[in-house]
């Protein structure tokens, strides 16, 4: 795990952003370290009414995520957590995560923070929660991408990106 070379962005005004959190539910400490740390970056970057939509697990993050772009919202934040384990679930469920939040991204054009832990143990995990100790917090930096990403995208849009 390396933090070296993260950017620091400053946060941008997304108050005219529709935001979308959709979060999986296994492994209730990180999960509740992430979202945590997706309401501070939200706060930060003044985002008042994010919708926060919970499913069962990371393989079901790219539908519900695909629905929210469908619907029109600026960006969606994407937070999930795979531990590997024993068998190749972790490499399926991995790579179905990441194919498919990169094809929501691309297919409709929105901003979709990958917020998705792919660990080789649980303390992996707990280390990059944004958890008191941990040394990371990827659901801060998941959204915060995200939302830099979208005014990018409005600006782009709008003709105003120089």
């Amino acid at each position: 795990m390396s933090g070296h070379g993260a950017p620091t962005p400053e946060a941008v005004d997304a108050s005219d952003l529709r935001v979308a959190v959709v979060a999986a539910s296994w492994h209730t400490e990180v999960m509740d370290g992430l979202l945590a740390g997706a309401h501070r970056a939200l706060e930060e970057y003044s985002v008042g009414n994010p919708l926060v939509v919970r499913v069962p697990g990371t393989f079901e993050l790219p539908v519900v995520a695909a629905t929210l772009a469908a619907q029109g919202y600026d960006a969606v934040v994407a937070l999930g957590v795979v531990v590997r384990g024993g068998t190749p679930h972790f490499d399926y469920v991995c790579n179905a995560a990441t194919d498919g939040l990169t094809r929501v991204a691309l297919d409709h054009q929105v901003a979709v923070g990958f917020g998705v832990l792919t660990c080789d143990d649980d303390q992996q995990a707990l280390d990059r929660a944004g958890l008191e100790g941990s040394k990371e917090d990827k659901g801060h930096e998941a959204t915060s991408a995200a939302l830099q990403t979208a005014h990018v995208l409005k600006r782009l849009r709008r003709g105003r990106l120089a």
